[in-house]
């Protein structure tokens, strides 16, 4: 149905580059004809169900996620409604990455530095909504803005010409997008199961190598250790500061900065940028307040609490609250990149805490209270390589899915946009479309920022 559509019979320009010509018929307003500006203030605390902007959605905001906030705190945020449309104006000069408009969809309150709009009698909000997203996606809302980091507010705004069809036909558009984004959003769904598959599969060998080794044959002893359980007879256990010594070495001059990130490790900030397409605020370098890290050491960052420590794949700079790991003669790397992102350890070092966070509190005394096992250095390496090559297939299968999920979402922002800015006449399509429930969003399915607003940028 999608590959049938086709163009509107006859067009007009828009004025706009990033919106192009729009049908004829359509109407072209300024934005404060299509949207106004909502200052409901929550005073009085009328309302507390907290809501954030999450990869392009607006979500109610779990409580253990204030990190210090408390009630009289949100007095100072605004009430928004289902219907409204929410946008992330601060800091557009340096983050060109973030999905920065969102669709209310529960009752609550925001933070106040963002702009709420509603739209006016005859504006299908949730076309409001796409057109919106769609100036988003285009980067186009980059243009706009001022100051030092380039905060945007309606003024700035208002006037841009927003291509408006008939109310029967924001209608037939909304529905049309729904159907397809339903559509594209189970495929993405199944592929992100098949993933979460091959992950757990992943898991279960490097669990069961680092704690077993290879030999299925080889006699077993109980470890003590919750997490290790049976161990072969002959490895022994090691406190972990016989095996990483704490590297408190301040930074060189020479050093650049570096980002601990749990999907590429510890890495320069320049690549970092590089593989998620953000420009992080360039901080002033510190020196005496940051830590030299060498190549091969590992790092307890803020998400270390979730997802493991990172392993250093550059020498840098990182700051100083950070907990720098420098291995020993006795460590194999590729072997502990391995136990250290273990579901095993991981969880022993949850253990440790006594707080129910992201892991930013975590120190040097959380790492040394898990105990490690000490195994022959050959017989590390062994098992890292056995690791590497039995889940070779299983990780080549996960990036392959993951750049069909990105090819997929490629296909549906062209294909809103196409349809929001009058591209593509989906009247008759949206017509003869079964009726059929709109699966919920999964979180599960985020676009590359996810990487720039979970990833811990150490700046």
């Amino acid at each position: 149905m999608i590959a049938d559509l086709k163009p509107y019979p006859e067009y007009k320009e828009s004025g706009l580059p990033w919106l192009g010509n729009v049908p004829a018929h359509w109407k072209l307003l300024p934005a404060f004809g299509v949207f106004m500006p909502n200052h409901e203030r929550n005073n009085g605390m009328k309302e507390r169900t907290v809501l954030s902007l999450s990869y392009g959605r607006i979500v109610v905001k779990p409580a253990d996620k204030f990190h210090g906030l408390v009630p009289e705190s949100f007095a100072t945020y605004q009430i928004v409604n289902p219907g409204d449309i929410v946008l992330r104006t601060t800091d557009l000069q340096n983050d060109h990455t973030s999905l920065r408009v969102g669709m209310v969809r529960d009752r609550g309150i925001i933070t106040s530095a963002y702009l709420s709009l509603r739209t006016i009698a005859g504006v299908n909000p949730e076309f409001g909504f796409q057109f919106l997203n769609v100036w988003d996606t285009s980067k186009a809302i980059y243009g706009y803005g001022s100051g030092l980091r380039q905060n945007l507010n309606f003024e700035h705004f208002k006037r841009m010409p927003v291509a408006v069809p008939p109310p029967g036909e924001q209608a037939a558009i909304v529905r049309f997008l729904d159907w397809a984004n339903g559509r594209l959003e189970r495929a993405v769904r199944a592929k992100r199961k098949v993933i979460a598959l091959l992950n757990e599969q992943k898991q279960a060998i490097i669990q069961r190598a680092v704690t077993r080794g290879l030999d299925p044959s080889v006699t077993l002893k109980p470890s003590g250790i919750p997490w290790l359980g049976n161990i072969p007879q002959y490895w022994e256990l090691s406190r972990s500061r016989r095996l990483f010594n704490s590297r408190k070495e301040l930074a060189r001059s020479s050093d650049v900065q570096l980002s601990a990130t749990q999907k590429y490790g510890v890495i320069a900030q320049e690549e970092f940028e590089r593989l998620v397409a953000r420009r992080v605020v360039k901080i002033s370098m510190h020196l005496e307040k940051r830590k030299h890290v060498e190549r091969n050491d590992f790092v307890m960052s803020m998400r270390s609490f979730q997802g493991g420590l990172e392993r250093a794949w550059t020498a840098g700079a990182i700051r100083s609250s950070y907990v720098v790991l420098k291995p020993t003669e006795d460590v194999d790397i590729d072997f502990f990149s391995y136990l250290f992102k273990s579901r095993g350890y991981i969880g022993a070092l949850q253990g440790t805490a006594d707080f129910i966070r992201d892991g930013q509190d975590l120190t040097e005394k959380n790492f040394r209270q898990v105990d490690l096992p000490l195994i022959p250095l050959q017989e590390q390496a062994q098992i890292a390589s056995y690791i590497a090559s039995t889940t070779a297939h299983s990780v080549q299968d996960a990036i392959r899915l993951e750049r069909e999920i990105a090819l997929l979402r490629e296909y549906r922002t062209r294909l809103v946009a196409d349809i929001v800015t009058g591209k593509l006449d989906v009247r008759e399509a949206a017509a003869r479309l079964p009726d059929e429930p709109i699966p919920e969003s999964d979180q599960s399915d985020m676009d590359d920022e996810t990487i720039a607003e979970d990833e811990e940028i150490l700046a």
